[in-house]
């Protein structure tokens, strides 16, 4: 196997935040809350509290309402009308062809639930030029999502790499660049779409970074995935 192994994000990362997609999970996940029973009020303050404490609001959901993921993953990730949203990228089918495949794999790090994960890999026209896929199974009890070490971990072993140096990842999150930078990953980008909004814990946020920050912390901030070619120039196919 190759000794790199680059591992992307998919949602708000492999497509922009502009599709609106976090907008649109954000009220499906609330009208979950409310049909569960919650009020309003109460539905919109458990949904970020929740998402910030355990990274996913379904895992409060769990602890504390013993809710079944599976029905909540059937209800909000896979009602969105993604055909919709989302469509092909060739853009991005080459930038990810141009990885050299004897240098580095190539492997999709999701909080999402498989289903949801491959539904929008496939939609993108990228599913084929994915190695392997580190998703959160609903299915397990006590199951672990970015930015948990223990998910950084798994995925390590998921993906049989023994040195974290070797790691290179993006991730539109900073929380989740951070904590894998923290382990020790080498090689760590913040995807970040300055000025657009999305939606965290069913809260509208303005995207924002700070370069000169993050880059003291070692981790590269872009706002393009075409940028990870002049970042990490070392896993791309040579064109000269």
């Amino acid at each position: 196997m190759p000794e790199k192994c680059i591992f992307l994000d998919i949602d708000n990362t492999l497509y922009s935040a502009g599709t609106g997609i976090s907008a649109a999970m954000g009220k499906k996940i609330h009208e979950y809350f409310v049909n569960f029973g919650f009020d309003e009020a109460e539905a919109t303050e458990l949904h970020l509290k929740y998402y910030t404490q355990y990274g996913l609001a379904l895992r409060g959901l769990i602890m504390h309402h013993n809710v079944d993921p599976v029905d909540f993953d059937k209800k909000c990730d896979g009602s969105l009308p993604l055909e919709d949203l989302i469509k092909p990228n060739p853009r991005l089918r080459t930038l990810i062809s141009d990885i050299d495949r004897t240098k580095a794999s190539v492997w999709a790090l999701t909080n999402a639930y498989r289903p949801h994960a491959e539904r929008v890999l496939r939609i993108l026209n990228v599913d084929d030029l994915i190695d392997g896929l580190i998703f959160c199974d609903y299915q397990q009890p006590n199951f672990v999502c970015k930015p948990d070490a223990q998910y950084y971990h798994q995925a390590l072993a998921k993906a049989q790499v023994s040195d974290p140096s070797n790691c290179y990842f993006v991730d539109d999150s900073r929380l989740n660049v951070k904590a894998a930078r923290a382990l020790g990953w080498g090689h760590v980008a913040h995807f970040c779409e300055t000025g657009l909004v999305h939606v965290e814990g069913g809260k509208v946020k303005e995207i924002s970074g700070d370069r000169q920050v993050e880059a003291m912390s070692g981790i590269d901030v872009i706002t393009d995935l075409e940028e990870l070619r002049k970042i990490w120039p070392e896993v791309f196919i040579s064109l000269s």
